[in-house]
């Protein structure tokens, strides 16, 4: 992080604080030895690591936010707030507007009293064009589309910092509900119950960037001390693997042999928006944490939890 002239600790602000990439982005950056402000709906249980303080703040609610970033004056803020599953945003379409863009906007509303502050937003990859013809091909991509397109129009016109990331499927130990998540549930469950349903998986073709959450919060720390203003920055690992490879890989690291059932869908031929502005990479980073330790830790995870957890 840059210097800054005060001498009292840097504040962080990290919404969606209680969620996967959140837990982890709120020990990395108090680690760092900053102030960390962890907002959150509802507190976890137990108090609050060193370093870390929990705030119970509805992003959707405009009054009680400004009087946060009030109360607070952070130096940075990261803005994990939001929904991201699209099977749930067919079901709830408006809720994920409302969620991932006016949450946002409220966000760099409350923040224009503070011209210094340095404002990361995690995007998505799965963000498309907004020109005719639109094709979204479901509501979380028009919702993380318009996100960005608000976000950096919003810094633009009020003369903001803000940086806009890309991250791809992130992948770790923790609460997640993402692919590999889920299948080391349904094989920690086998190990435990000698049965279970089996994992239905569409398609061993589909192709996917998998990066390690762990990786992914230093880059974001890397943005607040490298980014431009108005950059949207890709972060993956840069190489591809099908879900039949990584499913293969965590069956072969467990042991085990939990029931998997392939799908024949085909790989998805979506287009994605045209490339961001610049990549993680040319900063400086690199992935550290390979894919195969990623899924040992994820597993050793899910091992830990208690069942139905």
């Amino acid at each position: 992080m840059d210097e800054r002239t005060s001498t009292r600790k840097q504040v962080i602000l990290i919404t969606g604080a209680s969620g996967f990439t959140g837990g982890h982005a709120c020990r990395h950056f108090a680690r760092q030895g900053m102030q960390v402000a962890a907002v959150v709906r509802l507190p976890p249980r137990g108090g609050a690591p060193e370093g870390i303080q929990y705030y119970e703040c509805d992003l959707l609610d405009k009054s009680a936010l400004e009087q946060l970033i009030r109360r607070l004056s952070p130096d940075y803020v990261l803005h994990l707030g939001g929904k991201n599953s699209v099977p749930e945003s067919w079901e709830s379409p408006l809720l994920y507007i409302e969620t991932n863009v006016l949450s946002t906007l409220y966000l760099l509303d409350s923040l224009r009293s503070l011209p210094a502050c340095r404002i990361v937003i995690a995007g998505s990859m799965l963000v498309y064009p907004l020109t005719p013809p639109f094709q979204m091909p479901h509501p979380y991509g028009l919702s993380k589309s318009l996100q960005q397109a608000v976000a950096l129009s919003w810094g633009e016109l009020f003369g903001q910092d803000v940086i806009l990331a890309e991250p791809s499927n992130l992948i770790g130990p923790g609460p997640s509900t993402g692919f590999c998540s889920l299948l080391a549930r349904h094989i920690t469950t086998f190990e435990n119950e000698g049965k279970g349903e089996t994992f239905k998986i569409t398609s061993k073709t589909t192709r996917r960037d998998f990066l390690d959450v762990r990786d992914a919060v230093k880059a974001y720390g890397l943005l607040f001390e490298k980014g431009r203003p108005g950059q949207t920055v890709r972060v993956d690992s840069g190489i591809s693997h099908t879900l039949g490879e990584i499913a293969t890989s965590m069956i072969y690291i467990s042991g085990s042999q939990a029931p998997l059932e392939w799908g024949e869908e085909g790989a998805s031929s979506a287009t994605l928006a045209a490339s961001p502005s610049g990549h993680i990479r040319d900063l400086g980073w690199s992935p550290e944490i390979s894919l195969e330790t990623s899924l040992r830790d994820i597993l050793a995870y899910f091992r830990l939890q208690k069942p139905g957890k």
